[in-house]
């Protein structure tokens, strides 16, 4: 799968549109961050700008530094005019799948898989948490065309086993959906499909846990990212989830918008496994048939990292 202009599936939601990226001018080192929602996005971005600035004292709000791109909250304008403004090394956000988005072989796109289960439970949190009253007059703002979201017009079940289903379960099709496991899979997919490409990273949210420090020093040689060795315990330390809740008000995304009700919360937990609180063995063979409905063995024995 390697994207043409012609090619390149577009994928719209309430907040987002992916020919927002048509015409967009890459620079050679570009580097594109293109994850499903709730799998780690914000980390990859610190990550990245802590590799790019080699300091934690970063000169901007995080999504000032790397805009979603496609999110349709700022005038398009705006946000391509901060980007070429830019002279620091680019990393661009977004939730759009690799087949959605612009090719280009000079520009680095980095993805990131997690358990799906955990993207549900984080999703439930990430809804929780979100004012989507502001989040509609952000998009007003810009397009102008009064429409509403349609998670407002959608009941909130009443227990986390329930809304864990219906995420599973949803069957709207990714090109017109945000996060369900159905989206998660098929972003992850269009990277499956090319992870052999030298300028293709993917990685995964278990082993940034397990090993930070390792996958971040991995990451800054494929990025040709030279890092004093003395600087690393501390860029390090502040990519960790615990240094960045502490920051939330700058690294919670786009919290000029006032979208959060507890910017800290919206890096909850951040850890694994939270999903067995709730689902028993027939729920977890049921999620299962549904995983091979949606994905093939060896991508859905790598996301799920062999933790049955």
């Amino acid at each position: 799968m390697l994207v043409t202009d012609q090619s390149r599936v577009v994928y719209r939601h309430f907040i987002r549109d992916s020919t927002r990226w048509d015409g967009f001018v890459f620079r050679p080192d570009d580097i594109v961050i293109s994850t499903p929602s709730k799998c780690g996005t914000t980390w990859l971005q610190m990550i990245c700008a802590l590799l790019v600035f080699q300091s934690p004292a970063l000169p901007e709000p995080l999504s000032r530094l790397s805009p979603w791109l496609d999110m349709v909250t700022r005038p398009l304008g705006a946000v391509v005019a901060d980007l070429e403004a830019q002279q620091h090394r680019r990393f661009i956000k977004t939730h759009t799948p690799l087949d959605g988005v612009p090719w280009d072989p000079r520009v680095t796109y980095i993805g990131i898989g997690r358990d799906p289960r955990d993207v549900a439970v984080s999703f439930d949190n990430h809804r929780a948490i979100q004012d989507r009253d502001a989040l509609v007059r952000a998009r007003a703002s810009v397009l102008g065309d009064g429409a509403d979201d349609p998670f407002r017009q959608m009941p909130r079940l009443p227990t986390p086993r329930e809304r864990f289903w219906f995420w599973v379960d949803d069957a709207t099709p990714p090109s017109q959906s945000v996060s369900t496991l159905w989206m998660t899979l098929h972003h992850l997919n269009t990277y499956w499909q090319v992870r052999d490409q030298s300028n293709v990273i993917l990685l995964h949210y278990r082993e940034l846990l397990a090993d930070l420090d390792g996958q971040m020093r991995a990451l800054a040689r494929k990025l040709a990212i030279a890092v004093p060795e003395n600087d690393w315990p501390e860029l390090v330390r502040a990519a960790t989830l615990e240094q960045m809740r502490a920051r939330a008000d700058a690294l919670a995304p786009n919290v000029e918008l006032g979208i959060w009700r507890d910017n800290a919360r919206f890096f909850h937990r951040g850890g694994s496994g939270t999903w067995r609180d709730f689902l028993d063995e027939a729920d977890l063979a049921r999620y299962y048939r549904r995983v091979a409905e949606l994905a093939g063995p060896d991508l859905a024995a790598w996301v799920h990292n062999d933790s049955h």
